[in-house]
């Protein structure tokens, strides 16, 4: 952006494709499990935010002013809140086509477009952020997992240890697991493990606000680490806990399968 920007003194010309920059670090930050900062130059959320009286004046007077590039030039997004519970399927469609994010069938749509009433219902504005976490929380569910999340119960009090109830299925087999821990999320990971018996190691455990507000969804990442392999597990819920408990199997997921190719008479 810098040589896009100044390319009178630079004199050249790219080829690249510059809105692809924003959704490329998004992307790379779900899959290392690391929060792009706020006040990150171009990517951070607040590249573009003006909070200053002054700073708005001029913003709004001559853009240029404060700002030598459009957001919409490296991937952000012109609408923040584009979508709620009375959007109907079409106006989800289109959203999809705008954030360029493409489903292999109507069915897929279909269910994308559930998931997304189901959220709407439980949260009063849908960022794009929210949509592109559901339907990649969607499209994990329906590749054929070896582990797949069902729902789960947990209770946690003061002076009390933590205590979690999973249900979650095994190709297609639903178990049902209980187990405590020192808190909510390590409850759940120990009740997983009295069924998966994985003996994975923790690495990391990491949980980022996809959008802003008390109403934001959660995104956590876990990463794993088996027999010198190691895995990021991503999942995405309005309750941290619930999300946890899908990164978890997430990452199990990618064991599993790396344990497959390694040894396919398993």
């Amino acid at each position: 952006m810098a040589v896009r920007t100044r390319k009178d003194h630079f004199n050249l010309e790219l080829g690249i494709d510059a809105t692809q920059i924003v959704p490329t670090s998004k992307l790379v930050s779900q899959i290392t499990g690391f929060a792009v900062q706020p006040n990150k130059a171009v990517v951070g959320a607040n590249a573009f935010a003006h909070a200053s009286g002054i700073h708005q004046d001029g913003i709004l007077k001559a853009r240029d002013t404060y700002e030598i590039m459009r957001a919409e030039d490296v991937g952000w997004s012109a609408n923040k809140i584009v979508l709620g519970k009375l959007s109907g399927r079409n106006a989800f469609k289109q959203r999809l086509e705008e954030l360029g994010i493409t489903l292999d069938s109507e069915s897929e749509v279909n269910a994308a477009f559930a998931r997304f009433k189901e959220l709407a219902d439980r949260k009063s504005e849908i960022f794009d952020e929210d949509i592109m976490a559901l339907v990649s929380d969607e499209q994990h569910s329906h590749d054929r997992e070896h582990y797949n999340f069902v729902s789960l119960a947990q209770q946690s009090e003061t002076g009390e240890k933590p205590t979690a109830r999973v249900t979650f299925s095994i190709e297609g087999k639903e178990v049902t697991c209980e187990g405590d821990g020192n808190g909510p999320v390590d409850a759940i990971v120990n009740a997983i493990e009295t069924q998966t018996k994985s003996g994975a190691e923790l690495l990391l455990f990491s949980v980022n606000a996809i959008t802003t507000g008390t109403q934001s969804q959660g995104e956590v990442t876990m990463r794993l680490s088996k027999s010198g392999r190691i895995v990021n597990g991503v999942g995405a819920d309005l309750d941290i806990v619930v999300a946890s408990a899908k990164a978890y199997l997430a990452a199990l997921n990618k064991l599993h399968s790396k344990t497959e190719k390694l040894n396919p008479q398993m």
